[in-house]
């Protein structure tokens, strides 16, 4: 069960609409490593984790993606909010918006519609483990990239908090993966897995 906050994890309050940068923000919406798979990744893999700790990590994690996504629809919504049809035109958001107007879409910066590809949801807690390591830091070269091309310092200041959300993850999962090897360790897991094999370990 969530209860929801209705505020912003962090304050999103962008004066000065930039369909430029609307363009590439929302890759973090619904891009390869943005906050829409981050979100149905953790949520996903929490129900074949068989350690409390590490469950709970994923469920935790995965609910903040959740706010770290709509603080980029936010974004998004405010950089594209009251347009001309000049703006439109000469900013190339046209092709957007034919075919979504303004609404917040969920896509890459490339154009590409969001895909359940992008997530890794393998039911193997170290295999399952690395994945998420590996998308916290490609979330976070995500940001960094984002941070080289936008000067607007009302986009940048959200843009910042939420690329150390992604190194706090990462290093939250780091803790979590020792937990799960120590344990692992102690049932020869590398040898055999004791989740499908009774006599694992004999």
């Amino acid at each position: 069960m969530w209860q929801y906050n209705k505020k912003l994890q962090f304050p999103v309050n962008i004066k000065n609409p930039n369909p430029k940068y609307a363009q590439i923000i929302i890759s973090q919406f619904g891009g390869p490593d943005g906050e829409l798979g981050a979100s149905m990744r953790y949520l996903s893999q929490r129900y074949s984790m068989p350690y409390g700790e590490i469950k709970g990590l994923l469920t935790d994690i995965g609910t903040e993606e959740l706010a770290h996504m709509e603080m980029v629809s936010a974004m998004v919504q405010q950089l594209t909010r009251k347009l001309s049809t000049d703006e439109i035109n000469n900013s190339g958001f046209a092709p957007y918006f034919v075919d979504h107007t303004t609404g917040v879409y969920p896509q890459a910066a490339a154009g590409l519609p969001w895909r359940a590809e992008y997530i890794g949801v393998k039911g193997d807690i170290i295999t399952d483990l690395h994945e998420d390591l590996a998308a916290e830091q490609k979330a976070r070269t995500t940001y960094d990239n984002l941070l080289r091309l936008i000067d607007d310092p009302d986009v940048l200041e959200p843009l910042k908090f939420l690329r150390q959300r992604e190194v706090v993850h990462y290093q939250r999962f780091g803790e979590a993966l020792r937990l799960a090897t120590d344990r692992l360790n102690s049932k020869n897991f590398y040898a055999c897995n004791p989740s499908f094999d009774k006599n694992c370990g004999k």
